[in-house]
């Protein structure tokens, strides 16, 4: 087995990912812990980190990468922004020491869609290693979507990230899933229902009268209860993939997925549906290697 040279852990809100590298980026170990920088006190991650992180991955004397939510006023230390048009290097070049060999990867700034900014933290460090990951990927003009709860679409132009836009889609079907009147605890897992409910998006507009279908096909006797969860999946699913790129100008109709395999599964099959070409990319294989990229950087 290759001698580990690297730590590096993504470092979230719910939890931490980490991995020890070899001198040439393959991963030596891997490790998951429940140490969500949301569950933490203030200050304790550092300690956690040294009590905790480094001893379960015999990993106590090594140079450390981290990068996500552990980097902002939640995590070890505030560590600011850099704004767009951002590369690897220039991630590099701020890379924030919050100790005696560790140092904390910067998020990324941008102008909004309403004026002000909008902010990324951790899924700049897995772009940016998608990107690292085959030399043609620095060239020419990317649309890559990255899903999760707080969803990125991001313009990549010449190996640099120009600009992105969030969108609240997961968070929001949390809520309406768990507070509102479509509460419902079914499965996600109805494929006919999210197809529905991508046909409901429509071009995303009017989203407050398009969400209240979820409800009228139930109790209007189209539709049972248990399907509910899957057709707003894709009522917001829909509606994000319908309404948001258009935002960031004229683009490439090939999306790169880069994130969880079964989410990105669904923006694919609205995608499709949409007209667009689609590539899907593993999350944290680009995390592994943006992380060794940072670590790499003179």
């Amino acid at each position: 087995m290759a001698e580990a040279a690297l730590l590096a852990c993504d470092w979230g809100t719910t939890h931490l990912r980490a991995w020890t590298l070899d001198a040439r980026g393959a991963v030596v170990a891997q490790r998951d812990f429940p140490l969500g920088v949301s569950k933490l006190a203030p200050g304790e991650a550092a300690r956690r980190f040294d009590m905790e992180v480094r001893p379960g991955l015999d990993a106590q004397h090594l140079p450390a990468i981290l990068c996500g939510m552990v980097g902002s006023n939640l995590g070890w230390s505030a560590v600011p922004y850099v704004d767009c048009p951002a590369g690897l290097g220039d991630l590099a070049r701020r890379l924030t020491a919050v100790a005696e060999g560790v140092r904390i990867a910067p998020g990324l700034r941008c102008e909004g869609i309403a004026g002000g900014p909008d902010v990324m933290r951790g899924e700049e460090t897995q772009i940016l290693g998608w990107l690292t990951q085959h030399p043609e990927r620095q060239h020419g003009r990317h649309l890559l979507c990255h899903p999760g709860t707080h969803a990125k679409w991001v313009r990549i132009e010449e190996g640099r990230i120009v600009r992105f836009i969030t969108a609240m889609t997961g968070e929001l079907f949390a809520v309406l899933s768990q507070h509102s009147l479509l509460k419902n605890d079914a499965p996600a897992d109805d494929d006919l229902a999210f197809d529905e409910g991508l046909a409901a998006a429509g071009q995303g507009d009017a989203m407050a009268a398009r969400l209240f279908t979820a409800r009228a096909r139930v109790v209007g006797g189209q539709a049972t209860a248990q399907s509910t969860p899957s057709y707003l999946s894709g009522l917001l699913i829909g509606a994000e993939v319908a309404s948001v790129p258009r935002l960031l100008g004229d683009l490439p109709q090939k999306v790169a997925l880069l994130g969880d395999a079964a989410l990105c599964d669904r923006y694919r099959r609205a995608l499709v549906r949409a007209g667009g070409e689609v590539e899907m990319f593993d999350g944290e294989a680009a995390a592994v290697a943006g992380l060794f990229a940072l670590g790499a950087a003179p």
